[in-house]
């Protein structure tokens, strides 16, 4: 376990604990763009350097111990290396890595997507989270026949120029450096959980899909009432337009089907990625048979012309990814690891609010699943360890980020032995109550640091 630091000065221990890290950290400035190779990964002087993983820990090149909730970016709901995945990951990199040709594994998954995931009547298999939303996105324009996207301030559906749109403030529908103004011009960002903007927009009638993650912006850091939701299905089939859930974070996490298993709402299509391919590369649009058929190759050469959506992609349900993820999804499937997670999350939110009321402290620790979030900017400390409420908070300060609070809080836990990225964490089963306790045992030490230093 890594040394507990009590020392209010929190940088400064944070760049002498870390030689190795900072090495690496001049390497690569000379390769990547900020010197990182995910946005995400930045950290100010410099990120950690991880060497291994396994179960709720990882290590640094340095040789220090941490209890992780990075979670592989949302991809590891059994926690780092787990056996059942691992195996089937090394007996199917005996057989070949790729075969460039169909293949078992590949039936295998689908079967298990098509069997959990209520609105999966087919499945497209896709090497990532964000081709997956580009795709829903053709198939969508293909169906319907109209081109506008209604999405929502503040949630994320990955990079690309289609939806890469309003996702930090100010959430203005404008186009980033190198993105197409006519792409960016064809998204309507609306405000989060505003039905009449909702209903005022699909009016025009131009309107393709409206998406959305179902249980709120940022896996739920803005979150979605279920009315709210319910009243999209309704609202988008009297426009005739497709509902599309992001459920690339929430799929196979909030419950075996997802979010639209516990809300009972069943999208047009879903997108999926991360869990899904058992911490490995991979994504897929799952959906209406009538949608996706638009991807199929049709008997007369003139609507296939028309009709069909050409998509490759060198790894889709490449053998590895499909092993790994027919592994995963066998295991979630009866929910209860799902379970078991969303228990030791509870936990968890429990006794951080319980800290932050001890020692008068204004964040809030809030989640709904298997992960906990940070508001910074709570009028008052949690009155106790159950005061989780973010409900009456108006969106836009809740989906405001505090980096200073956000780094120093994040490297305050490094040096006592805890890493998350700074504003959400996931929870695995592997996190148990041991850990937890250790958790909670970092987190005092480092909000009191942070106290003492001035930024909490």
């Amino acid at each position: 376990m890594a040394q507990i630091v009590t020392s209010p000065k929190v940088q400064d221990p944070y760049i002498d604990a870390l030689p190795a890290s900072r090495t690496l950290f001049e390497r690569a400035r000379k390769l990547f763009p900020d010197a990182v190779t995910h946005d995400n990964r930045r950290m100010q002087p410099f990120p950690l350097y991880v060497d291994r993983a396994d179960g709720a820990y990882k290590w640094d090149v340095d040789g220090h111990r941490y209890v992780d909730y990075w979670m592989g970016h949302g991809a590891l709901l059994l926690g780092h290396n787990p056996p059942a995945v691992r195996e089937a990951v090394i007996e199917q990199a005996t057989k070949g890595t790729h075969y460039g040709a169909c293949h078992a594994k590949e039936v295998e998954w689908g079967e298990w997507v098509c069997r959990l995931v209520p609105s999966a009547a087919r499945v497209r298999f896709t090497a990532s989270g964000t081709e997956a939303t580009h795709l829903a996105l053709r198939l969508a324009r293909a169906f319907t026949g109209k081109r506008h996207v209604v999405k929502f301030a503040g949630h994320f559906h990955g990079w690309h120029e289609g939806l890469e749109v309003g996702v930090r403030p100010p959430y203005e529908a404008e186009a980033e450096a190198g993105q197409l103004p006519e792409v960016v011009d064809l998204v309507t960002v609306l405000p989060p959980n505003d039905i009449d903007a909702v209903r005022a927009r699909l009016a025009i009638g131009d309107v393709a899909a409206l998406i959305l993650e179902p249980t709120g912006g940022h896996f739920g850091s803005v979150p979605a009432p279920a009315s709210f939701v319910a009243a999209l299905r309704e609202e988008t089939r009297k426009a005739d337009a497709l509902l599309i859930f992001d459920e690339v974070v929430t799929g196979f996490r909030v419950a075996p089907g997802g979010a639209q298993e516990t809300l009972g709402i069943t999208p047009d299509l879903t997108t999926l990625a991360k869990i899904l391919s058992g911490g490995l590369p991979g994504g897929a649009v799952v959906g209406r048979e009538d949608v996706l058929s638009y991807l199929a190759t049709k008997a007369d050469p003139a609507e296939n012309r028309r009709t069909k959506i050409a998509h490759a992609g060198t790894f889709n349900a490449n053998p590895i990814s499909a092993a790994a993820g027919a592994a995963m999804l066998a295991m979630v499937a009866d929910g209860d690891i799902i379970r078991a997670a969303n228990q030791q999350a509870a936990k968890l939110r429990h006794g951080m609010n319980e800290i932050l009321a001890r020692e008068k402290i204004a964040w809030k620790i809030y989640g709904d699943h298997s992960d906990w979030k940070i508001f910074f900017g709570a009028d008052a400390p949690p009155r106790d360890g159950a005061d989780q409420s973010v409900a009456e908070i108006d969106w836009r300060r809740l989906d405001a980020k505090d980096a200073t609070r956000s780094r120093a809080l994040r490297q305050a836990l490094i040096l006592n032995g805890v890493d998350f990225n700074g504003a959400r964490a996931l929870v695995s089963p592997c996190h148990t109550d041991a850990i937890i306790d250790e958790t909670l045992a970092a987190f005092s030490v480092a909000v009191r640091a942070m106290k003492e230093e001035g930024v909490a």
